[in-house]
């Protein structure tokens, strides 16, 4: 494992359940190598941090939940991955799971998965430097 906190950041769809969260973190673990590896922080949209999903994924897991605003994820942009021109629309942006991930790891965070997407979730994963 390398050094740094490991960040997923998690897009989801409103009404969204943790079971579906919970697979597609996962899978994103899997897909970076690091199955099992635990997840202290998950970051997602202000607006969908109280979702009752986010609230008992996060929980299930032992993980807080960084809201991050809209407007934050703009800076981040240059950085994603991946483009949906749907969430490009909406938030300016091409992957908000990407996006919260980098915004949530600071400066100097690097994106270790790019986002995968599960139903009414995508999953991205980012390390912070320190």
């Amino acid at each position: 494992m390398s050094a740094g906190r490991l960040v997923a950041g998690i897009g989801i769809r409103p009404g969204t359940g943790a079971a579906d969260i919970l697979a597609c973190l996962d899978a994103a673990l899997a897909g970076a190598g690091i199955a099992g590896e635990a997840t202290p922080l998950f970051a997602t949209l202000a607006s969908r941090a109280g979702e009752a999903g986010i609230v008992a994924a996060a929980a299930a897991r032992a993980a807080g939940i960084v809201a991050v605003p809209d407007e934050a994820l703009k800076g981040f942009e240059a950085a994603c991955a991946t483009r949906s021109t749907r969430i490009a629309a909406l938030y300016g942006v091409g992957s908000v799971a990407e996006a919260a991930a980098l915004a949530a790891a600071g400066p100097g965070g690097r994106l270790l998965q790019p986002r995968i997407a599960s139903g009414r979730v995508t999953c991205a994963l980012a390390r912070s430097v320190a």
